[in-house]
């Protein structure tokens, strides 16, 4: 029993490698720019005149389009990450108060 607590706080007290990165402003105008730069191509995209374009043509700008918001999508950090350690002492608190 002893044991099991000392690995569930030993696991709850280590934290992922990245929370110990110092932030990285150069990063993030780097970051915004590549953005920025996502966006004007989606817009250039969306302003041509596809009516004239041979069919394989049309189909590379869809696989572009596609790429183009998958990499966006990554690129967003948005979002909250618990670790297994804490999630775990969550569960054995809610079971204790409950």
């Amino acid at each position: 029993m002893l044991q099991t607590v000392s690995l569930l706080m030993l696991i709850a007290i280590t934290t992922p490698s990245i929370a110990m990165l110092p932030s990285n402003p150069a990063g993030k105008k780097t970051t915004e720019l590549r953005s920025q730069q996502l966006i004007n191509r989606l817009e250039e995209i969306k302003g041509m005149d596809k009516s004239e374009m041979a069919r394989l043509e049309k189909k590379a700008l869809r696989k572009e389009v596609k790429d183009i918001k998958k990499e966006m999508n990554a690129s967003d950090n948005k979002g909250v990450y618990l670790s297994i350690g804490a999630v775990i002492i969550i569960i054995l608190l809610l079971i204790l108060l409950l």
